[in-house]
């Protein structure tokens, strides 16, 4: 599948939180508009392949909307936003960002995501999360320790398996080996590490995995996409390929009861903090 990239602005890129966001930030942000990580194995079950505002009856990873103007919004807008945040008693929190990556292969062409980390600098929001799938959030460290100076920064690095491949779908956007290397650099740089195994997928050796991600976070977060795809009992994922790939490892995969025994595995083998689903991403952590 070809993929069409054209470049936009757009009025508004704080977009104040509802549903499933709503108690974790009070804003998200999205660099870009579609992802083209769609034809990879996150984009698979992407549950935003099912948004007509986003699709807009376009193939997922068909598309890539830059939205050029992203960081000049952000600098017009973010007092506005700020003092939304503050009407509600709550802090001026960005999740960036829950309907593409913020740093896909393009962005090493158009810097987007990097303009608009430079516009935090000069006004930062008071809780930044920062979600990608990829280890090339690992060049931008310099940056992200001036900004973890002026906010709450979190940094989420999607491992969600320790499996390279399952079988009918497309390799990960990024390499297991090279998502746990950017964890290990970013944490060692004195940043918050957070793995997210988002969605969960079926893990060969739960003792190893866990082992590892103790040495290269500080928490993780487990969400299944049973109540975390924001639909009633997953219907969204269900419609992917997604679940019959897992089945085909793990049958038992695809029941939210495996969410409760990967955690049992994790909270024997896994020294750190642990997140489970909403409660997770937004840092409420359960005891180790």
């Amino acid at each position: 599948m070809s993929l069409e990239i054209s470049e936009v602005e757009i009025k508004n890129i704080l977009t104040r939180t509802s549903g499933y966001l709503e108690s974790i930030a009070t804003h998200s942000l999205q660099p870009y508009r579609g992802c083209s990580f769609g034809n990879s194995l996150c984009g698979s079950g992407c549950y935003v392949q099912h948004n007509p505002f986003v699709t807009r009856g376009r193939p997922w990873g068909s598309f890539l909307e830059v939205r050029t103007n992203a960081a000049s919004s952000y600098l017009r807008t973010v007092a506005r936003e700020r003092r939304y945040a503050r009407s509600k008693e709550l802090p001026f929190g960005i999740f960036m960002s829950s309907s593409t990556d913020p740093f896909l292969p393009q962005e090493s062409r158009f810097a987007v995501s990097q303009r608009l980390l430079e516009a935090m600098t000069e006004e930062p929001p008071e809780v930044l999360i920062l979600q990608t799938h990829t280890a090339a959030v690992a060049k931008h460290i310099p940056l992200l320790k001036r900004l973890s100076k002026l906010c709450q920064l979190r940094v989420h690095i999607s491992i969600e398996t320790d499996r390279d491949r399952l079988p009918g779908l497309p390799p990960p956007a990024s390499p297991i080996e090279a998502r746990f290397l950017a964890a290990q650099a970013l944490r060692e740089a004195g940043l918050k590490l957070v793995v997210t195994i988002a969605p969960l997928l079926p893990i060969e050796d739960p003792e190893s995995f866990f082992g590892r991600l103790s040495t290269v976070s500080d928490a993780i977060v487990i969400d299944h996409f049973i109540g975390g795809d924001g639909s009633l009992q997953g219907r969204r994922t269900l419609r992917t390929r997604l679940p019959e790939a897992m089945r085909a490892v793990r049958p038992e995969s695809c029941s939210q009861d495996y969410l409760f025994k990967v955690l049992d595995w994790a909270r024997k083998h896994y020294q750190g903090q642990i997140g489970i689903g909403r409660d997770g991403f937004a840092a409420r952590y359960t005891e180790p």
